[in-house]
């Protein structure tokens, strides 16, 4: 799936719900079935700076295509970066950086978050984009 296909895809499935704090729920559910990020990918160095809990993020390019794995020590952080793995993982690190990210808006996300919270998610969008930048320096 493009990445603009799997946002329609986020979109419509957080349109079912009927106020936030099912979609909180949802988000919740969401982060409990983000696959374990191996504890050798638990560096300081994977650590996103900028979010109130603690958010490791690696990424590893397999192919021609972007592979993350992720992993917070909070319910919900989790949830939101399970969100934009599902967006960006499998990815061509050009898509990546040409996509626009427009789902979180959409949702009304940003929104719902506290402030410390939306930075977080803000900086966590920064970092895949930067994975992908790197890797697509290394593939040219």
């Amino acid at each position: 799936m493009t990445i603009k296909e799997i946002q329609e895809e986020i979109i419509d499935e957080f349109s079912m719900f009927e106020d936030w704090m099912e979609r909180y729920e949802h988000i919740i559910e969401l982060g409990k079935s983000l696959p374990i990020i191996e504890d050798s990918h638990k560096l300081e160095e994977n650590l996103i700076s900028g979010c109130q809990s603690k958010v490791w993020l690696h990424s590893e390019l397999e192919g021609d295509k972007l592979n993350f794995s992720a992993d917070s020590d909070a319910i919900l952080t989790k949830g939101i970066v399970a969100l934009l793995l599902r967006v960006y993982n499998h990815q061509k690190p050009a898509d990546v950086l040409s996509e626009e990210l427009y789902f979180v808006d959409e949702i009304g996300l940003k929104e719902h978050l506290s402030p410390t919270r939306a930075n977080g998610l803000v900086s966590m969008i920064k970092q895949i984009k930067l994975y992908a930048l790197a890797f697509q320096s290394k593939m040219n």
